[in-house]
């Protein structure tokens, strides 16, 4: 699993550290540590729906913030959950640029079992950085 759950890092919220050997297996990473943060087997996502979407940022640290928020907004609006991510990520000259095929389907209590709702990624301690030829994300999600 390239992503740990922190403990003692915040009382009312959930933290995590993922790593990725690239910007792009970070990117993931982290979608599914949320994911996970909300459901408790990402298993039991079944690939029924496809939601297209994409993001852009000055830097990788915007991308994930804002590719992250995506993923909550879309449990909110649409009540969906994604275990699969295709990116296609390109830097454009000084934007990043991220085009998402996220894969899922909508959420079920009776084949998901939910531990907590995610409402936000924060930016306390919010960090992403390369270092050694590998990615490092910390990140508080607020729940």
């Amino acid at each position: 699993m390239p992503y740990k759950f922190l403990e003692d890092v915040s009382v009312a919220d959930v933290a995590f550290e993922s790593t990725g050997k690239t910007l792009k297996e970070l990117l993931e990473s982290c979608a599914l540590a949320v994911t996970n943060t909300m459901i408790k087997n990402l298993e039991t996502i079944s690939d029924v729906v496809k939601k297209k979407f994409s993001v852009e940022a000055e830097n990788p640290e915007m991308l994930l913030y804002k590719f992250l928020e995506e993923i909550i907004f879309y449990k909110d609006a649409e009540q969906l959950l994604f275990n699969k991510f295709e990116l296609d990520l390109s830097p454009v000259g000084k934007i990043w640029k991220l085009k998402v095929i996220a894969h899922g389907e909508k959420i079920n209590p009776q084949k998901h079992e939910q531990l907590v709702d995610v409402k936000a990624v924060t930016f306390h301690q919010f960090k992403v950085k390369e270092e050694s030829d590998k990615w490092f994300a910390h990140i508080i999600l607020d729940v």
